[in-house]
């Protein structure tokens, strides 16, 4: 919690109070964390998927706050990127944790996740709190279309 929750609201905060109005925070997350609880997740990364999961809903806490100062908040959920270092060791502990991903469809690369949290720094929003989804069609046809 210390890092995917207090250190996240903590730099959150010391960076809103020197942005300017219409800038905005993109903060990066897993959909194992982004829908954990709603989700299963691989028990080696369920206390990761925890704290990162309390880390975003403590920075959309802050929402109103950073709304007050023309301050956009933006999440990008990532699926399981190929070639990070997550992945990696997961494959190494859990093999078919990764499979079963995988089994969904290609897991989007770091170049492809890279590409959307550079558009969501710059791509015009509807409103603060929205989710940019890379990945995971799965997760996306339950939760988001339904």
């Amino acid at each position: 919690m210390s890092i995917n929750r207090d250190a996240q609201v903590a730099m959150a905060r010391a960076a809103a109070d020197r942005m300017k109005p219409g800038s905005r925070i993109v903060f990066l997350t897993s959909h194992q964390a982004h829908f954990y609880g709603r989700k299963p997740v691989p028990v080696e990364y369920e206390p990761i998927a925890a704290s990162k999961r309390a880390g975003e809903d403590a920075l959309r806490d802050m929402i109103p706050e950073l709304n007050s100062r023309g301050i956009d908040f933006v999440v990008v959920s990532g699926d399981m990127i190929e070639g990070t270092i997550v992945v990696t060791l997961l494959e190494r502990r859990n093999p078919d944790a990764v499979a079963a991903r995988a089994a969904h469809g290609a897991l989007p690369t770091v170049a492809e996740f890279a590409a959307a949290v550079a558009a969501a720094v710059v791509t015009p929003i509807e409103r603060s709190g929205h989710t940019v989804y890379v990945g995971g069609a799965d997760y996306l046809d339950e939760f988001v279309s339904g």
